[in-house]
């Protein structure tokens, strides 16, 4: 049982996650990539979940998957400015063509570049 008071919705969509959530999220991208850099996709591609899957393609650079999961470029950094920024910062990094998240994600590829 919980004992914490249930979350409002509008106290949800403020919710801003942690630069340790975000750092956390990065470190699993990047660790993703280079197992499909040095794997391939075929162990991966169909048990992860499409927007892991959809992440790791943007970050490879790799349009024939992400054509294959029906995601492109800006699908995918509108799935990710939500889960960076939160609701309410992730929809204006969307609306400012998502500055935010193209930072992250070129971050993302040089540590994967590693």
């Amino acid at each position: 049982m919980f004992d914490e008071t249930p979350i409002s919705w509008e106290d949800f969509k403020a919710r801003r996650p942690s630069d340790a959530e975000n750092a956390a999220r990065l470190a699993d991208l990047v660790r993703r990539a280079r197992t499909v850099r040095a794997h391939g996709w075929d162990d991966y591609r169909y048990v992860w979940s499409s927007g892991e899957v959809a992440g790791v393609a943007y970050l490879l650079d790799d349009e024939d998957v992400l054509r294959d999961a029906d995601e492109t470029a800006d699908s995918v950094l509108s799935r990710y400015a939500c889960d960076l920024f939160g609701v309410t910062g992730g929809h204006d990094d969307i609306a400012a063509g998502h500055p935010g998240t193209r930072a992250w994600f070129d971050h993302a590829r040089q540590e994967a570049e590693r």
